[in-house]
């Protein structure tokens, strides 16, 4: 995730904010421009437009907030006027909330809702969801977002378009706590919603294409029940060597399972390249002589082979600021050969609807 500047007085900001600390502009993620800017009111009352300032530009076409903005402070994002959605593109992708109710469950459900638009940013980054849909319909994966009940648990997965979350995963205390039952070096809300994202992309970029073929070469045959895969990994079926194939040892269970794994990593290579590209970030590239400035993976999208190349030193960064905090690595995870084979068949999958 790129950071935004102000732009009415070009402070920096993040994406999640919704007021300018510096000039006390309200701000609003707008999804047309996938642009985080300053907003000010716009003749009749909930409708918005650009503020003036350092952009100069004219005051293009106004905006309402989204109705989980005013109505629970849950959204930053905009609407444009003429869309007759009163949720923004991100938020109508859910159609199944918690029982807000419940005291916890409103946090929890934002704290979903802000993941589930960090995704929707990077999807719409790469031309697989759209940001202005015809008609106030969405784009994208369908979200349900759902609590245990008695004799009732949960299962974060995703069935027929549609991505099932528990909440409690919005639980930092019972994340932490499924992490290290389930012997997970990795687990966190976002990348739940990455690698849900990824069984809702197969179904549309490979299942019945002519990537089917090559996915079962590189992958396995997904014909294999699923279910039996998945009690065989879960009653202790992981693979020796499974670092030699997987990208996590999660992805041998099946091979959708090692699709979705891909993919979300893919999800996490992009993602952190851009936030550091952001920062103009330098790097010493093993093998070279002199620094490189990280490269925004969305603008030099083309070359797979740079995008790792920038990866390695810039992961090892990670892991050693975070080691100097005191924290577990950010990045626990080494990249084998076959498994950046199948980093490339992601990228390569996501690049040609993109460049078509």
């Amino acid at each position: 995730m790129r950071t935004f500047r102000c732009d009415h007085c070009g402070h920096p900001l993040f994406f999640e904010n919704v007021r300018c600390l510096q000039c006390a502009s309200e701000l609003a993620f707008l999804p047309d421009r996938l642009a985080l800017c300053a907003i000010e009111a716009a003749g009749p009352p909930g409708l918005w437009r650009r503020k003036p300032g350092r952009w100069r530009g004219p005051p293009g076409p106004p905006y309402r907030l989204c109705r989980n903005n005013t109505e629970h402070q849950a959204c930053n994002f905009a609407v444009p006027q003429h869309d007759p959605n009163p949720l923004c593109v991100s938020c109508r992708q859910t159609r199944v909330l918690p029982d807000l109710s419940v005291p916890g469950n409103p946090e929890r459900w934002a704290r979903m809702e802000v993941a589930k638009r960090r995704l929707f940013y990077t999807l719409a980054l790469m031309r697989l969801a759209s940001t202005d849909p015809p008609g106030g319909t969405s784009d994208g994966p369908v979200f349900e977002f759902l609590a245990d009940t008695p004799g009732r648990p949960v299962m974060t997965g995703h069935a027929a378009g549609v991505i099932t979350l528990n909440i409690a995963e919005a639980d930092d205390a019972e994340r932490v706590r499924r992490k290290v039952e389930l012997h997970e070096p990795y687990r966190t809300l976002l990348g739940h919603f990455r690698h849900e994202s990824g069984h809702f992309y197969w179904d549309r970029l490979v299942d019945g294409t002519p990537r089917l073929a090559p996915f079962r070469e590189l992958f396995g045959d997904e014909r294999a029940d699923y279910g039996e895969a998945l009690q065989a990994y879960y009653g202790g079926g992981t693979p020796a060597d499974w670092n030699e194939r997987f990208v996590s040892a999660y992805a041998s269970a099946h091979p959708w399972e090692d699709w979705a794994e891909t993919w979300a990593h893919y999800l996490h290579m992009t993602d952190l390249l851009e936030t550091a590209a952001s920062y103009s970030t330098s790097l010493a590239v093993p093998g070279g002589d002199a620094t490189e400035e990280v490269d925004d993976p969305f603008v030099h999208a083309a070359d797979f082979d740079a995008l790792v190349t920038q990866w390695v030193p810039l992961t090892l960064l990670l892991n050693s600021l975070n080691r100097s905090l005191g924290q577990e690595d950010a990045y626990p995870f080494a990249l084998s050969v076959r498994a950046l084979e199948k980093l490339r068949f992601v990228h390569d999958t996501i690049l040609g609807p993109a460049q078509r």
